[in-house]
């Protein structure tokens, strides 16, 4: 099966990617990156109806190329996806929270929500159902040190900025980027940590009966 997955960060592709390498290796990946996206957010500070069509067009392009089922990487565009996915039903169309949030309540209700892009503290906590007790935490100059190449730093200030989530029952990353901080953020807190991409990864293939 073929399964697009579509970024707004350069960050994103390899995290997913070895997810797919080690819970579906047989899936066909084809990657499509618009990293402008996340730059026009931050300048622009919300979602526009312009940023919503350029999704569609990702999606359209997407489905053109005979994709199965379209995997979305970037957390901060969630009702941009939302159109994709009715534009574009029946084929499956995932955001990339929807799976870790549904393995995340099933272990807790007071949940650690930690993320590297402040766009993704303000658009996620939404989509946790009611009842659920969401604490953002921003790992700041993080992004900013994977940017410039220095994942070590990029991991470190994750697991630092994870010490406030110490009395959460799990902690949830939020974004694609931040998969590859999972054992240093775990080693720090010892708590549970859920990637979304591993769980997005689970969740596609069962819906796709692969």
């Amino acid at each position: 099966m073929r399964i697009a997955l579509i970024h707004a960060l350069r960050h994103s592709p390899p995290p997913i990617e070895a997810a797919f390498a080690e819970a579906w290796p047989e899936a066909r990946l084809m990657n499509l990156l618009d990293d402008s996206l996340s730059a026009d957010l931050a300048r622009d500070g919300a979602l526009t109806p312009a940023m919503t069509e350029r999704f569609l067009t990702l999606g359209r392009y997407a489905r053109g190329t005979g994709a199965d089922g379209v995997l979305f990487s970037c957390s901060a565009f969630g009702p941009c996806i939302e159109a994709v996915a009715a534009e574009l039903a029946p084929i499956p169309v995932l955001k990339p929270n929807a799976a870790a949030i549904e393995e995340a309540v099933a272990i807790g209700p007071r949940i650690g929500l930690l993320a590297t892009f402040p766009g993704t503290l303000a658009s996620m906590p939404p989509e946790f159902p009611p009842g659920v007790q969401v604490v953002p935490c921003l790992a700041e100059g993080a992004l900013a040190a994977l940017d410039a190449g220095d994942v070590e730093a990029h991991d470190r200030l994750a697991a630092e900025a994870a010490r406030r989530l110490v009395d959460c029952d799990v902690i949830l990353l939020g974004q694609f980027s931040l998969a590859r901080a999972a054992r240093a953020v775990a080693a720090t807190t010892n708590l549970p940590v859920v990637t979304t991409p591993g769980s997005a990864v689970r969740q596609l293939r069962a819906l796709l009966g692969a």
